[in-house]
């Protein structure tokens, strides 16, 4: 049986003065936002996305992770340009039809890996439900009159797909916040959250790089509308609060280090932003000339880092004694580099790790940043432009110190999302 709803409350008899709603109807449920969804694609750059702007908006403590899994290993790797929902389809065809031990094994030497109905690794979590539509759609659904509206935020490519279809199915239950720019069909989000220079194919210097006969087919289409939030960068989990736990956390590991201290970012190559051994030299040149600046150095490598770059830096620098190159081994001291740093040298193909850095204030050097073309090449300048970034020559004196104003994205998009609600409506938890 469903719950008898209240009556509208009569308008109140003092609008400027202290009569108001009678409290039974302040924070009316129907209308208060208690509850987030995070549909994830299983890279933690991406999620963490989502969840810091569930973190911003102070719903991290009634947020649920779903993920979109594609199939992992093997000849996998070579099928990820596909939608997701027939990379899946073609997936369960093959392993119907071939020998998972001789006939699909990948140039890395894996096999195909069965898709799993739960899949929590990169988050700390034993385990993270698949999205599927028509389980979240229904539990926004029934779970409306008592909990509430559902806020859904989602990121990545793979994501696109479940949440615009959420979103057309239980559009009267749901906020739906596409991060990254899904190409095309706006309409089929609530708010789209997405960096300025996504939108560098409508610049005239974006224009001038593409041959006129495939102007047409080069996305966006069009100019952003209503319901797209523009950010410099990528939006993420650091804010003031999280450095100062990660500043307690990391205490007794970085507090007895030589100042300055200097924390070195290495990530990998990307379609924009090509490097190999050439710039691990470059770096290696440049860290020697600043060293004697330097109180302590810190090198992290990424994931995407390739072995030929982190062998050459290894190899020439792992053993000098103001330097600690991290081995990837857990716990990861990212959050304790962020809050302990004096300065940052970040490789130019991370908009992510720029970006946190840029939240600290702290002084960032890019390195690479001339290797890099299209929309990259913007990201860069507005970092510039904002002062918040300067390249790296190796002739920095690190004891000399800079600040700007830190880079804020999180915190403005998820104002932006407060906004929306309250213009349908809703509000949020408070």
């Amino acid at each position: 049986m469903k719950p008898i709803r209240l009556p509208e409350p009569p308008a109140s008899p003092h609008p400027m003065g202290g009569g108001g709603l009678p409290d039974i109807f302040q924070g009316d449920v129907y209308g208060v936002v208690r509850r987030a969804v995070v549909i994830g694609n299983g890279f933690t750059s991406s999620e963490n996305q989502s969840i810091g702007l569930v973190h911003a908006l102070g719903l991290s403590e009634n947020q649920t992770l779903y993920r979109v899994a594609r199939p992992r290993g093997g000849i996998n790797e070579w099928l990820h340009w596909l939608p997701v929902s027939l990379h899946k389809k073609l997936y369960y065809i093959m392993s119907l039809m071939c020998d998972y031990s001789q006939l699909l094994i990948g140039r890395r030497g894996k096999r195909l890996i069965h898709l799993p109905k739960e899949n929590g690794a990169g988050v700390g979590l034993s385990s993270v439900l698949e999205a599927d539509v028509k389980s979240i759609v229904r539990m926004a659904k029934e779970n409306f009159e008592k909990d509430g509206p559902l806020l859904l935020v989602a990121s990545g490519r793979d994501t696109i797909s479940t949440a615009s279809s959420i979103k057309r199915l239980a559009s009267d239950n749901v906020f739906v916040v596409q991060i990254q720019h899904p190409r095309s069909h706006l309409e089929r989000f609530d708010m789209v959250i997405t960096p300025q220079h996504d939108y560098f194919p409508l610049t005239s210097r974006g224009q001038e790089q593409i041959p006129r006969i495939f102007r047409k087919w080069i996305t966006p289409y069009a100019p952003p509308d209503e319901r797209v939030v523009l950010t410099v960068g990528s939006l993420h989990n650091v804010d003031a609060a999280a450095l100062r736990s990660a500043a307690n956390a990391w205490h007794d590991e970085f507090a007895p280090l030589p100042k300055p201290l200097l924390v070195v970012n290495i990530g990998g190559p990307t379609r924009y932003c090509r490097y190999g051994a050439d710039l691990a030299k470059q770096l290696i040149t440049s860290l020697h000339n600043v060293l004697t600046s330097c109180g302590s150095v810190r090198i992290s490598f990424s994931r995407r880092t390739p072995e030929k770059v982190s062998k050459v830096i290894i190899k020439e620098l792992g053993t000098h004694p103001k330097i600690y190159i991290w081995d990837g081994e857990e716990p990861n001291p990212h959050m304790g580099h962020l809050a302990w740093a004096d300065s940052f040298v970040i490789t130019a193909d991370s908009v992510t790790m720029l970006s946190e850095a840029c939240s600290t204030g702290k002084p960032v050097y890019v390195v690479g940043g001339e290797r890099c073309k299209w929309k990259f090449v913007e990201f860069h300048q507005k970092l510039r432009e904002k002062g918040q970034v300067r390249p790296f020559t190796g002739f920095e004196d690190m004891s000399e110190s800079w600040s700007y104003p830190p880079l804020n994205d999180t915190a403005e998009a998820a104002n932006r999302v407060r906004k929306a609600l309250s213009e349908r409506g809703w509000g949020l938890r408070a």
